[in-house]
């Protein structure tokens, strides 16, 4: 049984659930795709704990800020913009991302809830105050290089990336928020993510669980056990747009 793409002008709440598929196509790399150059060397493991913060916050630091510059080098890609025009369409529509990117943002959606924080929101690794200064485009070469992080106006501690290192919860609020939402919607759209990924994993469940209808759109097609889950296989920036063609037609 094929999903009917009706379905979506008919939802009264749409949840959408994005990952690193839905950004690599506006050609940002992808947290291990990343390590090129200088980084090659490292494991993003190793980079992304606050262990390895306290041992070399410039080397850290570096790496996120080149990551940012690549971020800010990209534009939303049709994936983005499709998901944006579906939130001006339907009644309510929910967004969550594992991405730490604003492509989202950049394309017109609002209010997305980031689960593994953003690159643009740093935050003082000591007192935690969120950074109100300006980050300008570093200057980096293509490879990075190490570069020491602004200290903090109100401790003068040093700032780090906004972003949730391994060994570190998600950030309760919007864990919750994204759970209650996935329970509320009649229909969740998971885009561009492999579901692998705890306890983001659990949202697409969620949904299944309160009786939405879920519909996996990814290049690997995804394993569907209920009558209410399909798997469209393909490229978001592809299959987002003609959805919402054919949905809205």
């Amino acid at each position: 049984m094929q999903f009917d793409p009706k379905r979506l002008a008919q939802a009264r709440h749409v949840v959408v659930f994005s990952g690193a598929g839905v950004s690599a196509q506006s050609g940002i790399p992808t947290f291990r795709d990343a390590l090129t150059g200088l980084w090659e060397h490292f494991d993003p493991a190793r980079l992304a704990t606050v262990q390895a913060f306290r041992e070399d916050p410039a080397l850290v630091w570096g790496w996120y800020e080149w990551r940012r510059q690549k971020v800010l080098q990209a534009q939303p890609n049709p994936a983005h913009l499709a998901l944006a025009e579906l939130a001006r369409r339907v009644p309510r529509l929910t967004l969550i991302t594992q991405n730490v990117d604003d492509l989202h943002e950049r394309a017109g959606s609002p209010s997305v809830l980031h689960l593994h924080g953003s690159l643009h929101t740093p935050k003082c690794f000591a007192c935690n105050r969120p950074f109100k200064g300006q980050l300008p485009l570093p200057d980096l070469p293509e490879q990075g290089a190490s570069l020491e992080p602004p200290r903090c106006t109100g401790c003068n501690g040093k700032i780090r990336p906004g972003v949730v290192w391994f060994g570190e919860p998600l950030p309760q609020a919007t864990l919750k928020a994204a759970f209650n939402a996935a329970e509320e919607c009649d229909l969740l759209l998971s885009v561009g993510t492999s579901g692998l990924v705890q306890p983001a994993a659990r949202i697409p469940q969620l949904a299944l669980q309160h009786g939405a209808c879920v519909v996996h759109i990814n290049p690997q097609p995804q394993a569907c056990t209920g009558a209410e889950e399909y798997s469209l296989k393909g490229k978001a920036g592809q299959l987002l747009p003609e959805l919402l063609r054919q949905a809205f037609a």
